[in-house]
């Protein structure tokens, strides 16, 4: 699809990779499109009937590309709301993909890349793997994959995680119902493949059917959610360009500590 994202085909099955190992798959402006480009075109395609969601190389997706951080950090309060309009579509289109989602998660994934695996219908871990939700380190809050979060894990551990910023393994995250199964390094193709074989033998009509029952018994809509988006890009611009927000993404760049934080 582009050079940020890979798309392979297997029969009715599409996975999708994010396709930056360097840079453990970080998120920057091109990766963000890329994706939700391919994911549009794969819910528009009738012949796809499960979508697997994975990184390339050692880390599922490490959140934010440090240089799209250092861009952002020098924006405009409204170039930084544009910035996380794009994330938001990203996630939405995600989200409400028509197809059921697996999200095959190979390793390490911070911020965006937990927004991605709470947005995934299904989510397999291997066991190493490290999560986090660290954006309060740096004077800012995960605003934009928030309503996945907290639909995914619950409100008293969204409270605790967005709160301390602290990161935690594979039985955490278990535990806490952000993922489904912890399998070993190893075993995390097999794993998947047996979701894959279950969700092929339900009706495709039916499948798609049962995904938005789901959504909407929950709630969740399209128009309920592009609202909630906006209001969630608008506070996290506002955070990146106030005197705290600038603090913490120019002491995490600069690799000091914050001046909160004291001597």
């Amino acid at each position: 699809m582009s050079e940020s994202v890979a798309l392979t085909r297997r029969g009715a099955v599409a996975e999708i990779s994010l396709n930056r190992p360097a840079v453990h798959n970080a998120f920057d402006a091109r990766l963000i499109a890329g994706l939700t480009k391919a994911l549009s075109a794969i819910g528009h395609d009738a012949d796809v009937r499960v979508v697997i969601l994975t990184g390339c190389g050692a880390s599922f997706s490490a959140g934010a590309d440090l240089h799209w951080m250092r861009g952002m950090a020098q924006a405009s309060e409204a170039e930084n709301r544009d910035d996380a309009l794009a994330l938001a579509t990203l996630m939405r289109t995600l989200q409400f993909l028509p197809q059921p989602t697996i999200a095959r998660v190979n390793g390490a994934a911070y911020g965006g890349g937990v927004g991605l695996v709470a947005c995934c219908d299904l989510a397999i871990v291997a066991d190493e793997t490290k999560f986090g939700l660290t954006e309060v380190k740096l004077g800012l809050v995960p605003a934009v994959i928030s309503p996945y979060v907290v639909a995914a894990i619950g409100l008293r551990e969204a409270r605790r995680l967005f709160t301390t910023g602290m990161t935690f393994d594979a039985r955490e995250a278990l535990r806490i119902g952000l993922v489904h199964e912890v399998t070993a390094a190893a075993d995390l193709d097999a794993a998947v493949e047996r979701q894959i074989a279950l969700l092929l033998k339900a009706g495709p009509v039916a499948t798609r059917a049962a995904k938005a029952l789901a959504l909407r018994m929950a709630g969740l809509t399209l128009e309920t959610q592009t609202a909630i988006d906006a209001e969630n890009a608008a506070l996290i611009a506002r955070l990146r360009v106030s005197p705290e927000g600038q603090e913490g993404l120019g002491a995490f760049l600069e690799k000091r500590p914050p001046a909160w934080m004291g001597a």
